[in-house]
């Protein structure tokens, strides 16, 4: 599970902010709140604010974070890693970007991070720590100057020069089957980053995760039960057998068919990207990924999680991550979104409510509702109408419109 996410100097992030899924002593909705290893986890945390204010690139760190961790080991020495620092400061554009994450994998904490800028990796480290409340041990440190390796972490040692400039050590003791490197690496390849503007190739991966061959990694009637319970109108989905037709029609929706009297005399189907809603096709391109995550646990990161579906709708994804009967593995939801209905003592804890404003020099400020002090000092009770005054601009992080 995730317990911090750090980013600095990357797109609209000057300074280094953290996003924090770890449980403060606040006492809504404690019945969401995961224990595991020490750690009191948040099942779910939502991101605020106006456009631009960067929302979308928060989570857009945390997808370079995976996406470099995860492709390393198969760059060239010459590819670049595409990594866009904060570009309206003269300093930080010379400087690289700062990445960290906080992981919790099985009874083990790791803290895992780099700095990077498009060509080259400055600084890496790892360290470890058996759940909470011991202390944290080095595995290794790296610098320009070398790779400190820790006694104990043998995996690792002989492998130093083997890491290119643009390449991740952790990557290169991930291929050469060190079993530390392997866990961090395959967690953080459970992390999902998605668009829900731009889902739609995300269609193929429900087909493959309905027609799998291994029963274990088949979710055909979960993802079935999944869309039964959004009342979509229809009464099943059925897979067209041919691939080609399969990217035609996505899936055929199987409706009643009815008679003069409204009395049902049969079945007849439909093709979902040509007959259902533009709400319907994302609700089937991204079950697998919600069902699938759910399923194992992992993260699930979606931006724009509420464009083209009702409000209820959305909320009912975030219960299934929020409420532990059907989050027993622990799964977890971090997005975006502009729906207000969600801000309510109801849905979310405060510090499950995250908000971005940019500051006078345009950079990105990420702050908490529970973290959130007003002018006199005050934290916000939870008694207060958080949808109300957030319109109002009490929280700060909304548009300004000029007349």
């Amino acid at each position: 599970m995730i317990i911090n996410f750090t980013v600095g100097n990357y797109r609209s992030f000057k300074d280094k902010k953290v996003l924090s899924m770890e449980a403060t002593a606040i006492k809504e909705l404690n019945e969401s709140v995961i224990e595991k290893e020490g750690y009191r986890l948040l099942p779910s945390a939502v991101i605020y604010g106006a456009n631009s204010s960067g929302k979308s690139n928060f989570l857009k760190a945390i997808g370079k974070f995976g996406e470099i961790v995860n492709y390393s080991s198969k760059m060239s020495s010459t590819d670049k890693l595409n990594i866009t620092p904060f570009l309206l400061n003269q300093k930080s554009t010379q400087e690289p970007s700062f990445f960290e994450i906080e992981i919790l994998i099985d009874n083990q904490t790791y803290t895992y991070g780099f700095t990077a800028d498009n060509l080259k990796v400055y600084e890496e480290w790892l360290y470890i720590k058996e759940g909470k409340a011991k202390k944290e041990k080095c595995l290794f440190v790296r610098t320009e100057e070398g790779i400190g390796i820790a006694d104990e972490y043998n995996e690792g040692k002989g492998l130093e020069e083997k890491v290119r400039d643009n390449g991740l050590f952790l990557s290169t003791i991930d291929s050469f089957n060190g079993e530390i490197a392997k866990k961090i690496i395959h967690k953080i390849d459970c992390i999902w980053v998605i668009s829900g503007i731009d889902h739609e190739s995300w269609s193929v991966f429900t087909n493959d995760m309905c027609n799998n061959k291994n029963p274990e990694l088949s979710f055909q009637q979960e993802i079935q039960d999944f869309l039964k319970s959004m009342n979509v109108g229809f009464n099943r989905f059925e897979l067209p057998e041919d691939e080609k037709l399969a990217k035609e029609v996505k899936a055929y929706t199987i409706h009643n068919l009815y008679n003069e009297q409204e009395e049902v005399i049969g079945e007849t189907r439909f093709s979902m990207k040509e007959h259902e809603s533009s709400g319907t096709n994302k609700l089937f391109d991204l079950a697998a990924l919600v069902i699938g995550q759910l399923a194992l646990g992992g993260l699930l990161v979606i931006d724009e999680l509420d464009s083209k579906l009702h409000p209820l709708l959305t909320q009912h994804i975030i219960k299934l991550f929020n409420n532990p009967k059907t989050n027993p593995k622990g799964a977890q939801l971090i997005f975006a979104t502009h729906d207000t209905n969600l801000l309510n003592v109801k849905t979310f804890r405060r510090d499950q409510i995250w908000f971005t404003e940019k500051d006078h020099s345009e950079a990105t400020d990420l702050y908490s509702l529970a973290e959130f002090r007003e002018p006199e000092g005050n934290k916000i009770r939870k008694d207060r109408s958080f949808e109300k005054d957030y319109i109002n601009g009490r929280y700060g992080a909304i548009p300004y419109i000029k007349d």
